[in-house]
């Protein structure tokens, strides 16, 4: 704590500036990705859970109370409500036919949920993309303020160079402590949305092939 404070009192304006984004950033990607995992660990058990009490209901009404009740992060009721809904009459989308516009309400909604459960990735992304260099910028001033405090010093010994500059150093190791987990948690995260990405297409259309074949018999 001693050295952290000796740093935070031996930097200028743009040092402690990059130090206090650097910790911003930190804070907000572990913020994401306690939530994230949090939320995707829930979908993936709704999912797993809801499609089949939902297809092992005897009614769209019983399926859409198997929903109602294993569905708590909203992931698959959008699609049943979308499928289900009728098209405004007079529109364009209303003169279509019944499977187009199934199709199309589905894809609304697919889309609505895949964004909801890819909130959060981009900040992932720009964490892990900015904050080495970030780190790296505060490294480059702080040796750069070192050196002009020790010339100003008049006498130069390797004593009073290795410390400044190893404290400007860890600039770099900070920047890189930030990096790492939001690019971790972000290439992880990918996988899993994309497992429910696929979970959710299937579904879109088994209930796509159901809805459509039945609006065609009768």
């Amino acid at each position: 704590m001693s050295g952290l404070q000796h740093f935070w009192d031996q930097g200028d304006l743009i040092t402690r500036g990059v130090a206090v984004l650097l910790l911003i950033m930190s804070v907000s990607a572990w913020v994401v990705i306690l939530w994230k995992t949090w939320l995707l660990r829930r979908v993936r058990q709704d999912i797993a859970r809801a499609v089949p009490a939902f297809w092992s209901a005897a009614t769209l009404e019983d399926g859409r109370a198997q929903l109602e009740a294993f569905d708590r992060e909203a992931a698959l009721r959008p699609l049943l409500a979308a499928a289900m809904a009728a098209p405004r009459a007079s529109t364009l989308e209303s003169r279509g036919h019944v499977a187009s516009q199934l199709t199309r309400r589905l894809r609304d909604a697919l889309h609505g949920v895949l964004a909801q459960l890819q909130f959060g990735q981009v900040l992932l992304a720009s964490i892990g993309s900015t904050a080495p260099f970030i780190g790296l910028f505060g490294t480059v001033w702080g040796i750069y303020h070192a050196l002009v405090a020790i010339s100003a010093a008049g006498a130069i010994t390797i004593e009073k160079v290795s410390g400044p500059v190893g404290e400007a150093l860890v600039m770099t190791a900070a920047g890189l402590a930030v990096a790492i987990p939001a690019v971790l948690a972000y290439n992880v995260f990918g996988k899993f949305v994309g497992a429910c990405e696929a979970e959710l297409e299937g579904f879109a259309h088994d209930l796509r092939e159901m809805l459509a074949g039945g609006a065609e018999e009768s």
